[in-house]
């Protein structure tokens, strides 16, 4: 008797649990006992399909952040390329403020039973950004920014906005108007130390605020 198929789809069911669980109770809520309780499985199911519960965060954090460029994505190319930059960072900002205890196991920052980054989960978080580069691309040939290398400007954009995230996650900002305050504030720094004009960013973040 040949042995029995792994289901694909406990697979993607453990995916989803996990994933709810920490968006719920953050990573200590994660165990083998209840994940499988969740997807009608058995304790098994995690070493089966992932190898053990490190394998199962891993395609947590990629699946983390797969929703993460989804949610960019939406972000449609305009007539105006630093509106796109600005609504993408507001995107960026709400997807971590939704799912805070997966952006912090994404990054790194919460440990999940000895889980940390390795250079494939890197990759993927900066392919996850292209639409930045894509973005900052189109406001050097607006020449709204400066021209250089437009893979550097948006990792420094990465950098400013991943920087107010965790500051704001960790409340360590005053309260949501205070968050808020300083977003606006950061990217009008970086817009302006990336070449742009101030009557212009200020044109292009009342246009995002329009923006439902």
């Amino acid at each position: 008797m040949s042995p029995r198929r792994a289901d694909p789809r406990t697979a993607a069911a453990l995916v989803e649990a996990a994933a709810e669980l920490l968006a719920a109770e953050g990573p200590p809520a994660l165990s083998t006992r209840r994940l499988a309780a969740m997807v009608g499985a058995s304790t098994s199911a995690v070493y089966t399909h992932f190898g053990g519960m490190d394998g199962l965060v891993r395609a947590v954090v990629h699946e983390g952040f797969s929703r993460l460029h989804d949610r960019l994505a939406l972000v449609a190319p305009t007539e105006d390329p630093v509106t796109d930059l600005i609504l993408l960072a507001h995107a960026y900002r709400a997807t971590a403020q939704q799912h805070p205890h997966l952006y912090a196991v994404m990054y790194g920052t919460a440990a999940v039973d000895g889980f940390s980054p390795n250079d494939d989960d890197r990759q993927l978080a900066r392919y996850t950004l292209s639409c930045l580069v894509s973005a900052v691309r189109r406001a050097m040939a607006a020449r709204r920014l400066r021209h250089a290398d437009p893979h550097l400007v948006a990792r420094q954009l990465w950098i400013t906005l991943h920087g107010l995230v965790t500051l704001e996650l960790g409340r360590y900002l005053a309260d949501p108007h205070d968050a808020g305050t300083c977003h606006d504030a950061q990217l009008r720094t970086f817009l302006l130390g990336a070449g742009d004009r101030a009557e212009e960013i200020e044109r292009s973040l009342a246009t995002a605020h329009r923006r439902p």
